[in-house]
């Protein structure tokens, strides 16, 4: 079986990349796609509320972002290195990605008498970087140096304070801090826009799953089977399980919000926990690569904004809806002027 990242790659015109956010964030565009008929309707994210019904259950994922890039100089010759915190390895220690002229052993100062030792390459792009603080200390410096690793297509000379806060769901749990880049499908939402799904006897459970640059990471392969997702964490408490074998039960749709949390639910085994009537909490890494071909076990409709030219993310939701309807859909935003990417508009595939 063979397929081509050529087949997943589009033409957008570069005024149609969003550089900040709909305000009010529901009062994005919305393009609504049938998935059996590939019928598109226009409207804006707050009219969702009319598209989903009395016992369909909403799947958010709540992972909080946080400020991951830092920006520091060399302690012997002053020359500036950008160090991405990608993934947490113990109290100190963090793979990281690194930008500058680099060798192991190399001290990077920041600010806030916060210190860093590259200790080894470990030839995957990464580093393996240890800090000289942890625990609230090492936090406390990172959330008042750190800056949010905005996508390289919003370019700006310098990052606005507004970002912090713009780049993070109104949903995310000061308990769930974790991904270095936003779940932008649930930028959307706003808190009386929840408030109203639920009300309308819409079911609105969460999960978390912690966004690594891996999740943007360009499929350099010419055929995507060859591709190799970089994992992780996810965790789906067991309220969730519990509900979702509920709405699947009652015949609701579950619907998650963003490839993220598509992603988590179709990590899970679920004829096993059918079979066993588990309902504990899960934790987990999952690398899983969704694209055309791919059976969904549990995601009947889903949410989600308009992704990058040849990612895996296109290919998510070209499984989900197919290729061509995608494709499609895609032109006929072009066409209408929707804003593109992280900061831009939505889809709801139902």
């Amino acid at each position: 079986m063979s397929l081509l990242v050529k087949d997943f790659d589009y033409n957008l015109p570069l005024e149609l990349i969003a550089l900040a956010p709909a305000k009010p964030r529901d009062h994005s565009r919305l393009l609504l796609l049938e998935k059996k008929t590939g019928k598109i309707s226009h409207k804006y994210f707050y009219n969702l509320i009319d598209y989903l019904q009395a016992g369909d259950l909403l799947v958010l994922n709540n992972s909080k972002v946080f400020p991951a890039r830092l920006i520091g100089h060399k302690k012997d010759t002053d020359g500036k290195i950008e160090v991405f915190l990608h993934r947490k390895i113990n109290l100190d220690t963090w793979e990281c990605l690194l930008r500058g002229r680099l060798k192991e052993n190399l001290l990077i100062v920041f600010p806030n008498k916060l210190l860093a030792q590259v200790i080894n390459n470990n030839n995957d792009g990464t580093w393996l970087v240890k800090f000289n603080l942890k625990g609230d200390k090492f936090w406390q410096a990172i959330n008042k140096i750190g800056e949010v690793p905005l996508p390289p297509y919003i370019k700006r000379d310098k990052q606005i304070s507004s970002d912090k806060n713009n780049y993070q769901t109104v949903f995310a749990s000061a308990s769930k801090v974790g991904s270095v880049a936003a779940p932008t499908a649930g930028l959307h939402f706003t808190t009386s826009l929840l408030k109203k799904i639920k009300a309308k006897g819409v079911k609105i459970v969460c999960v978390t799953l912690h966004v690594g640059l891996g999740t943007f990471a360009p499929v350099k392969t010419e055929n995507i089977l060859d591709h190799k997702m970089h994992s992780e964490f996810a965790e789906v408490s067991a309220t969730t399980v519990k509900a979702i074998l509920k709405a699947k039960k009652n015949g609701g749709r579950v619907i998650p919000v963003g490839t993220t949390s598509c992603r988590t639910l179709e990590s899970i085994a679920w004829d096993e926990i059918k079979t066993k009537k588990t309902k504990r909490t899960l934790n987990f890494w999952t690398d899983i690569f969704i694209y055309p071909g791919y059976r969904f076990k549990v995601t009947d409709a889903l949410i989600t904004n308009f992704h990058l030219p040849k990612s895996t993310l296109l290919m998510l939701i070209s499984a989900l809806a197919g290729r061509e309807k995608v494709k499609f859909a895609y032109q006929e935003a072009i066409n209408e002027k929707y804003h593109f990417f992280s900061y831009g508009d939505s889809m709801f595939i139902y």
